[in-house]
């Protein structure tokens, strides 16, 4: 394995000749966001490579995240005799601090967040606690546990007080997947059954979140600094998998056509959720401004959908900054 030597190695602006490293552009993994993060890493290596950087990739297989798992990946990160590792991979092993770890152990740098900021990040609810205590505004909810699982249809007493507490509809979530995955609008009690069961497929702790009517937007932050929003406007009901990743039932406004005063307040709600997290360099921020022009956080996501028509990469390239741009500033920040 090769140790980084930042004498010697530095360009016209102080920072390390990346050109002179060998990248290794993770991707794939055991999550449920795994076909994402291999479109992501594909479109990030093929930047790299655009930009003359030495990369190679490395799909991370689709197993079970056990000690043994970890080892193998360990040993074939180790084969590729990287210098820093790009990280494109999203959800679990790759987003919640594991892969992070393990790379720390090896002495590779790599990019995007730390372990603890990772952790958090992935965590809907430990998240939240960190944004409250920071007063930053987040939606009402309760927290299902699967210890505490709720009983079978019919409806019980003890689900009608999410409906009595937060009114209806509600949106039930798993804790830690991203890309609305195991997300459910509940419009009824007798639907909250299914929907509570789909997320728990997914996560041990379930959010069951009161609906927020407004506009969906996202703050993404680039070089600790806040982009352009982006707004979502889904054809669906809201911004599900199936909105996030078909073409032509989405439609994105950016820049946002939010009040000047109204878009900064936005931005630094965002920025400020990204420093109370920890998040390094880049991540975005999913929020919802109400109809009351209120704007509440949903969630911080570390490592962002990366490829070319994905939100961050779209608000970049609002401020300017194209893809290739991106992924070289992107790699560059690992070795801040």
């Amino acid at each position: 394995m090769r140790t980084v030597h930042l004498r010697g190695d530095l360009g016209k602006a102080g920072k390390v000749n990346v050109k002179q490293k060998r990248i290794g552009v993770l991707m794939g993994g055991p999550s449920a966001e795994r076909d994402i993060s291999i479109k992501s890493g594909k479109a990030v290596f093929r930047a790299l490579k655009k930009n003359k950087i030495n990369a190679v990739s490395y799909e991370l297989a689709m197993s079970p995240n056990t000690n043994g798992y970890k080892q193998a990946v360990k040993e074939k990160i180790g084969a590729l005799d990287i210098d820093i590792a790009f990280i494109a991979l999203h959800g679990e092993f790759g987003e919640d601090g594991t892969i992070q770890k393990i790379l720390e152990d090896m002495k590779i740098p790599y990019t995007g967040s730390k372990v603890r900021a990772s952790k958090l990040g992935i965590d809907k609810i430990d998240s939240r606690e960190i944004f409250e205590k920071n007063n930053i505004p987040v939606p009402r909810y309760n927290v299902v546990v699967r210890s505490e699982a709720l009983a079978e249809e019919p409806v019980s007493d003890n689900i009608k007080i999410f409906f009595e507490d937060l009114g209806m509809p509600v949106v039930v979530k798993p804790s830690k997947e991203g890309s609305s995955i195991g997300l459910s609008m509940v419009d009824s009690e007798n639907s909250f059954y299914d929907a509570v069961s789909k997320a728990f497929k997914y996560s041990d702790r379930v959010i069951i979140e009161e609906y927020i009517h407004g506009r969906e937007i996202t703050v993404g932050i680039l070089e600790d600094k806040a982009l352009p929003i982006v707004e979502i406007v889904p054809r669906n009901r809201f911004f599900d998998f199936e909105a996030k990743y078909n073409k032509g039932i989405t439609d994105y406004h950016v820049p946002a056509e939010i009040d000047k005063e109204k878009c900064r307040e936005c931005q630094e709600m965002a920025l400020l959720a990204h420093k109370v997290i920890g998040a390094r360099f880049f991540s975005r921020v999913d929020m919802i401004l109400s109809k009351s022009d209120i704007p509440y956080v949903l969630e911080l996501n570390t490592i962002p959908g990366l490829t070319e028509t994905s939100l961050l990469p779209m608000a970049a390239s609002e401020a300017g900054i194209d893809f290739n741009q991106l992924a070289l500033k992107i790699l560059e920040s690992a070795l801040w």
